[in-house]
């Protein structure tokens, strides 16, 4: 029936907007080195801006270092050039590979990755509840059309807020625990 392709559709999007939530936050600095920071470094290479990770290795040293190694020698002092010209606010240090250290987050640093992260979470609600409003919208159109009875449509009103809840208390569940890394020390 079209209404469980509507709930099924606006499921999907709502995982999808979770799954971007996951995508900012792991763009959101913390303390801790993790290969996903540079992931949106782009390297010139033979004339075009390619991902850091195609022309490079992407690894953890320890806790606070990463280790890039160029599969190229060439690229040594350009991957280098490219970590430092993003706007991270990294200095890497070349040699054989390049190890980059994460200098420790200051409080002020800290406050402003906790808002970037709060912001990312408010946009994945915005999304969520705007999935919300046109599976309603659709719904009372269907309704409108004479499609589907008053009672399909409040029972997939029911439903389509309990998707909604659902996915809104799991975006805050990842704030939550986004939040409490950047408390870390």
């Amino acid at each position: 029936m079209m209404l469980n392709d509507l709930k099924k559709d606006g499921e999907v999007r709502m995982r999808k907007s979770l799954d971007a939530l996951e995508a900012g936050f792991s763009r959101v600095r913390t303390g801790r080195a993790h290969p996903a920071m540079l992931k949106d470094v782009m390297v010139p290479y033979y004339g075009s801006d390619v991902p850091l990770n195609q022309v490079a290795n992407v690894g953890v040293d320890d806790a606070r270092t990463l280790v890039v190694q160029p599969f190229e020698r060439s690229m040594v002092s350009v991957v280098d050039k490219a970590i430092r010209e993003s706007d991270l606010g990294l200095n890497p240090i070349s040699g054989d590979v390049i190890r980059v250290p994460l200098p420790a987050l200051t409080e002020e640093t800290r406050r402003n990755m906790q808002k970037l992260a709060r912001s990312e979470a408010e946009n994945a609600r915005v999304a969520v509840r705007n999935i919300r409003r046109d599976i309603l919208s659709d719904v009372k159109d269907l309704l409108k059309e004479k499609e589907i009875t008053e009672d399909d449509e409040r029972r997939t009103t029911d439903e389509v807020q309990k998707l909604t809840d659902k996915y809104v208390a799991e975006i805050e569940k990842q704030l939550a625990a986004k939040e409490a890394e950047l408390l870390q020390v």
